[in-house]
């Protein structure tokens, strides 16, 4: 049994399996947006689908609270061009923004 749950305490989405943490989508806040900055599911567990799951569930649960996103995570990056229909979650123009200052 998984469930994914939003830690704003820890500013992670996180997947817990059998009860316990397996996994989280690590986050920060920059001008009302959420910066997703790291994936991460327990070596343990991984090759299950357990980082698509959470990043499926916390793009969910992002949309449903009406937020955006810039995905600075290569693998929520990746999942999202995988998925375009969570393309509209994403604000372009800081994503574009935050790329130009990692050159």
């Amino acid at each position: 049994m998984t469930e994914v749950r939003d830690n704003p305490k820890r500013l992670r989405y996180e997947i817990a399996v059998d009860g316990e943490v397996a996994g989280f989508v690590q986050y920060n806040m920059r001008g009302g947006r959420l910066i997703l900055v790291h994936t991460e599911v327990d070596e343990a567990r991984s090759g299950h689908g357990l980082a698509g799951k959470l990043v499926a569930a916390a793009l969910d649960d992002i949309r449903k609270r009406g937020l955006r996103i810039v995905p600075v995570c290569p693998f929520v990056e990746g999942y999202i061009q995988r998925h375009p229909e969570y393309d509209d979650l994403v604000d372009h123009q800081l994503f574009d923004a935050l790329n130009a200052e990692k050159k």
